[in-house]
């Protein structure tokens, strides 16, 4: 099919893209277009106007100096050959080695993914374990949203319709902290079926001082599994307080049940990848 008519625009500057979603109520921001396109090939989507941020300059870049700063025009690929993440942050490049494949590496975003809130994207979980927020500005300035609230519901955000999201911050890990990103792949799209990112900070007496669990896939959109969370800290990262925490990481969450996944199926998923996230998670503690 073929999308229906729309106005393109090719802002050179922020305060450019948005005025024009200003004017535009129902334009819409083309990042790397891998969610985009599709749907208003199908009609899913029909926006009046599409505003290409991909002349926008100073929209790309990856800062390590005190807390992560990444640009929100920062293609996945730029992200998995960082060897500056992969040393700080190294569940960013490993989760974007898994985004779809080498083609979509090469022209997704960061941003991009986080502003669509698909429910089965990676990142969105990796930026809720990760603790971090991003930069939007619009007509009345900027404004600093945290993870926890970009993600509303299903492919929605607290972001205005004139906001435009620019940067991804992300606080530096400190003392032992080890991460992880596990999924199981939907077999044709690549999607998470279910997801889980992992990261793990443990004191200087051995115990758990701080866990940040997130999934994708199962839920409506990206979430906490806080029962998980709450089963490790203050307990050793032992195979036991692991299992423990797998055993309960679909507490409180209602879980999505489709025709390729239950969710009893995704329920059973979640355990097992929370394990795995986990188990991975301590190794890399050293």
């Amino acid at each position: 099919m073929f999308p229906n008519q729309f106005d393109y625009h090719r802002p050179t500057t922020v305060a450019e893209a948005v005025g024009v979603l200003q004017q535009n109520p129902d334009a819409k921001v083309l990042a790397g277009g891998h969610s985009l396109l599709p749907a208003m090939k199908l009609r899913l989507a029909a926006p009046s106007a599409l505003v290409d941020l991909s002349k926008v300059e100073g929209l790309t870049g990856i800062s390590t100096n005190g807390s992560v700063v990444i640009g929100a025009m920062t293609t996945y690929a730029e992200l998995r050959d960082s060897a500056a993440l992969k040393a700080a942050l190294p569940i960013v490049p490993e989760t974007a080695y898994h985004v779809g494949d080498p083609q979509v590496q090469a022209v997704g975003t960061l941003g991009g993914s986080l502003a669509h809130a698909d429910p089965s994207a990676d990142f969105t979980a990796v930026a809720l374990a990760l603790d971090a927020s991003v930069k939007a500005v619009g007509a009345d300035g900027d404004r600093t949203i945290p993870a926890e609230e970009l993600f509303v519901d299903l492919f929605t955000t607290s972001l205005a319709p004139d906001e435009v999201l620019t940067e991804i911050h992300i606080p530096a890990a400190t003392g032992r902290t080890g991460m992880a990103y596990e999924k199981f792949r939907h077999p044709a799209s690549g999607y998470a079926v279910v997801g889980v990112a992992a990261v793990v900070s443990v004191g200087v007496d051995g115990t758990v001082a701080q866990a940040r669990i997130a999934v994708t896939g199962a839920t409506s959109k990206a979430t906490r599994a806080t029962a998980a969370e709450q089963a490790l800290v203050g307990k050793p990262l032992s195979a036991d307080s692991i299992a423990a925490a797998a055993a309960v990481a679909n507490q409180g969450l209602e879980l999505n049940g489709d025709h390729y996944a239950s969710a009893e199926y995704r329920a059973h998923l979640l355990g097992v990848y929370t394990r795995r996230a986990l188990e991975r998670a301590a190794a890399s503690l050293g």
